[in-house]
């Protein structure tokens, strides 16, 4: 089997460059989609305590380490802190701990940068005000959330810390304030939406990048957001044509060579194997610059947008 490539990350550990994303994974079809995708070579999978599958996914990795189908310590598992448990920092972990069946994360994330009113551990409801606004914690601070998400490092219950879905600005605060500085920050990023700017400050100060939606995600988001994909541009599609390589192998395989980790979402088994195909072909230098020209600085993930606030306005 194929060996996959990683990232070290600044707190040592090494991070696998390609992951599976379990966003919208229905429940009943998790099991059958992580045992397939270790057996296809994946060893990191994302989760969150908001995809309200954890348990699911526990399930799928006892049975994977119980049957001896890979080891824990092969495996890098990536969950999320969620907005109304950023002054319950410790209790939320041991609960995504519980619920995934593990003693250690390899990342836990701040999934968004803002506190919400706490509905208790195990709930990940956005209330909203009598106004429709979201029920913000103006109580706790980021810094506040930064340090507990510290603690845990100390207390050998997360091995890194990261953000997601911060800014430049947000992140260069977490920078300044921060005694572990984040080992990575999750962000959309695919080449409609390539954020060149937030992506190099992130690499320059020792901050891996985390694309999620990398693909795009327009297929997954119609209801939200329209349905426009760069999976249908025309200089992707040439280009991937060039590869003999399918679109979404070509932009996966772009992600990598900006140094990004991708963490692409799929159920389907063909689709599964066809996107961790992407290390036996090297995009030249020059069609990496073509690919830059078509940024379209097209969002297609902001579900903050139902709690009446937009993060990025």
């Amino acid at each position: 089997m194929m060996a996959v490539e990683a990232i070290t990350l600044n707190s040592g550990h090494r991070m696998p460059i390609i992951g599976l994303g379990v966003w919208r994974l229905e429940t009943q079809s998790i099991r059958d989609v992580i045992l397939s995708a270790i057996k296809i070579g994946y060893r990191h999978f994302d989760c969150a305590a908001d995809y309200k599958n954890e348990s699911e996914v526990g399930e799928a990795l006892a049975e994977a380490f119980l049957t001896g189908l890979v080891k824990r310590e092969e495996l890098f598992i990536t969950t999320k802190l969620w907005n109304s448990d950023h002054g319950h920092v410790l209790e939320a972990c041991k609960n995504s701990l519980k619920e995934l069946q593990l003693e250690y994360l390899d990342l836990y994330l701040v999934h968004f940068p803002i506190a919400t009113k706490h509905t208790g551990i195990g709930t990940t409801g956005s209330v909203l005000a009598e106004d429709g606004v979201l029920d913000i914690d103006t109580t706790i601070s980021l810094e506040t959330t930064w340090h507990a998400m510290e603690d845990l490092v100390s207390k050998g219950l997360v091995r890194s810390i990261g953000i997601s879905n911060y800014d430049i600005f947000l992140t260069r605060d977490c920078l300044a304030y921060s005694k572990i500085n984040p080992a990575v920050n999750q962000i959309e990023t695919h080449p409609y939406f390539q954020r060149d700017s937030l992506v190099k400050f992130c690499q320059k100060h020792g901050i891996c990048v985390t694309a999620h939606t990398p693909l795009g995600g327009a297929a997954a988001n119609t209801e939200w957001f329209g349905s426009v994909s760069c999976l249908e541009d025309p200089v992707l599609q040439e280009l991937a044509k060039k590869y003999d390589k399918t679109v979404a192998q070509f932009i996966l395989r772009w992600g990598i060579q900006r140094k990004t980790v991708v963490i692409p979402k799929s159920s389907k088994l063909e689709r599964l194997k066809e996107n961790f195909q992407v290390f036996n072909f090297t995009i030249s230098d020059e069609d990496m610059e073509k690919v830059k020209a078509i940024d379209e600085r097209y969002r297609t993930n902001q579900p903050s947008i139902f709690w009446g606030i937009d993060l990025y306005a």
